[in-house]
């Protein structure tokens, strides 16, 4: 466990166990949500390595604008 995770933990472990909840609630949200982006990138990684690939190509053919900065 990292040193930042376990002072966070421990500051976690001085709250009343309603706001405990609350925090782990966020946390354990969190990590679902991080693993279900994880998935849908592995299931599309094919579509996502041709759509970067056409746009390399546009670029290359003079087919796209810079940025407005």
């Amino acid at each position: 466990m990292s040193r930042l995770l376990a002072e966070a933990l421990e500051r976690v472990g001085g709250l009343p166990p309603d706001e405990q909840d609350a925090i782990a609630s966020q946390i354990l949200a969190s990590l679902a949500d991080e693993a279900g982006w994880k998935k849908s990138f592995a299931e599309k990684r094919d579509i996502i390595r041709r759509m970067a690939q056409e746009a390399i190509a546009e670029d290359e053919r003079g087919d796209t604008l810079p940025l407005a900065g």
